[in-house]
């Protein structure tokens, strides 16, 4: 996990133990023949429990399970829960990973090893899931975690509706963009998206998109590209 260098020694100590909780807390599951190993179980946690490491958070109180498979798995079509009304997935389509609305958060390993090693490529499951997670605490999925206060929510939804809205009419006319084109899916996957940009490509982001990751930087109590920066003149 890149990241864990990037720490200082209070916060790698915070983390080695939110993790430790974590592996210990969750049900774990190997699927299509996967093996769960301690190994597995550390470098889950230790990506997800990054995300926490600025938050009063209980480890994630609504995840209870969390699913393995080695590779990417193609799952059966089912309604999933989009902004708080249900949808439904005309066709199978295989996945790196999914969060369930009140239920299991499903991973593949190859991507998640893949995250923790090759942050500079900002494509992290992990934070993924785990950000729809954050997002689910209030009991939608509409792209913005509880907040502290009124004035913060107004804050996030005048940075993020606004930055939403560019990416979706960027990546609809076919312009590159700065954040991942599936951002403009939806809210719920544009907070997920700017989650893993803003732990895995911060200085980049400040840069392309100083409100958003302004914002996020309130929100996580964490400042990624600060951390980055004092890493690389230590």
């Amino acid at each position: 996990m890149v990241h864990y260098g990037y720490l200082d020694d209070e916060e790698r100590a915070r983390l080695e133990d939110m993790a430790q909780v974590f592996v210990v807390e969750k049900h774990w599951e190997g699927c299509a023949g996967f093996e769960v190993t301690d190994d597995v179980k550390v470098t889950v946690a230790g990506q997800a429990c990054l995300l926490l490491l600025g938050l009063q958070h209980l480890l994630y109180s609504n995840v209870f399970s969390i699913l393995l498979y080695p590779s990417a798995v193609r799952l059966p079509a089912q309604p999933r829960p989009i902004g708080g009304g249900p949808i439904v997935d005309a066709s199978p389509m295989p996945i790196a990973g999914e969060a369930r609305f009140r239920g299991p958060v499903l991973l593949v390993w190859d991507k998640v090893r893949e995250g923790a090693f090759h942050p500079q490529r900002g494509h992290n499951v992990v934070y993924h899931e785990f950000a729809h997670k954050l997002d689910m605490l209030d009991g939608t999925i509409d792209g913005t975690p509880p907040l502290a206060d009124s004035s913060e929510y107004q804050r996030w939804v005048d940075v993020c509706t606004g930055e939403y809205e560019a990416l979706r009419k960027r990546s609809g006319r076919g312009e590159k963009t700065f954040l991942d084109p599936y951002g403009a899916t939806n809210p719920g996957e544009f907070f997920a998206v700017a989650t893993e940009y803003f732990f895995d490509r911060p200085e980049r982001m400040a840069h392309a998109t100083p409100d958003l990751y302004d914002v996020l930087r309130g929100f996580y109590n964490q400042d990624p590209a600060e951390r980055e920066r004092r890493y690389q003149h230590s």
